[in-house]
């Protein structure tokens, strides 16, 4: 544990890093963190946390930054995410107040609102399509020989699935098929074959059951369904060239990233209210150390079902990353559970 005076100095020296990106002198510490003593005093306290692993010297000449260890102190005595702007929670309800419609496309719009508030680039998991309940089935007809099923399920998405129809099904069938569907499917796990008895009625049965089998394979269809949203943030978040590459190589990854995301939230590094910060090193992806990842679960009527997090440079501002995927998580999932 370090003492109060060092643990200020620390947290001024991650302040002013993340807010210039360059190193920070003892003067400047001295003037700003109104520690009421000299820049000397300042200066011997830097360079205790230095040989601690807190700070590091870039140059002889320079002053210091912080290290992944900094880094997590600082995290780790935040009192909680910082309160976005007013200007950026109105954002956030107005979004919220006209998210309806398909899943996909309101995931990937909060993935473009995360970034947005935040200039990182933001990652939206699905929640998995095996653990989404059936809330309601409706049969419509396209063609002659065509009808598209239509699932409401309880992840918020609604599932199309078409089939072959016989001939002179017709529409008193179809509807038929979809208060029968919509009676013994609703409630049940889209992951799971449930039998649907039958009718009496041949025609009908053999539609019923073609929409049944079709609806029991949407689970595997788009498992690990993640939505990344300003990538083209990510070209003024890190400094080398090299770093951009490397990271915008890494999010067109698909299985990497969720596994990622799984295994910070599974670390559980920080836990800072139902939020996981994951530093550097800690990432455990050697192409991603001079990153940070903020991440929390968003839950579907109850259950922690999704994922909503922001990928940054260690420099990254976290009470602020931290308050926006907050807000968004927590309001992404009351939209889904409505």
């Amino acid at each position: 544990m370090l003492d109060d005076r060092k643990a200020a100095v620390l947290r001024a020296v991650v302040r002013e890093y993340i807010e210039t990106a360059q190193p920070v002198g003892s003067a400047h510490v001295a003037r700003s963190a109104n520690l009421g003593v000299s820049p000397a005093t300042v200066r011997n306290e830097m360079a205790a946390l230095e040989r601690e692993g807190y700070l590091a010297q870039p140059h002889t000449s320079a002053g210091r930054v912080p290290t992944d260890k900094g880094y997590r102190f600082f995290v780790d005595q935040l009192a909680g995410p910082a309160a976005l702007p007013a200007q950026q929670r109105q954002r956030v309800r107005e979004f919220f107040a006209r998210a309806h419609g398909e899943l996909e496309q309101m995931l990937h719009d909060t993935s473009s609102l995360l970034s947005g508030l935040t200039s990182y680039a933001a990652l939206v998991l699905a929640p998995p399509a095996e653990r989404a309940t059936v809330r309601s089935v409706q049969v419509v007809g396209l063609a002659p020989h065509l009808a598209m099923a239509v699932a409401v399920v309880s992840n918020g998405a609604v599932e199309k699935v078409t089939i072959e129809l016989d001939d002179d099904t017709g529409d008193e069938r179809l509807g038929a098929a979809s208060s029968h569907l919509s009676a013994h499917l609703g409630g049940t796990s889209l992951g799971e074959p449930t039998a649907v008895p039958a009718t009496g009625d041949g025609r009908l049965d053999g539609v019923i059951e073609d929409v049944r089998e079709a609806l029991a394979g949407l689970p595997d269809r788009d498992r690990d369904q993640i939505y990344v949203g300003g990538a083209s943030s990510v070209a003024g978040a890190f400094d080398a060239v090299d770093t951009v590459r490397t990271v915008l190589a890494i999010l067109e990854q698909q299985y990497v990233v969720v596994s990622l995301l799984r295994e910070v939230l599974e670390q559980d590094a920080g836990d800072q209210h139902g939020l996981s910060v994951s530093i550097g090193a800690e990432l455990g992806v050697q192409p991603l150390a001079e990153c940070s990842i903020v991440v929390a679960h968003y839950d579907v009527e109850g259950e922690p079902l999704g994922t909503v997090g922001v990928l940054g440079p260690t420099r990254m501002n976290y009470p602020q990353a931290m308050a926006a995927v907050a807000i968004v998580s927590e309001r992404l999932g009351r939209t889904l559970s409505a």
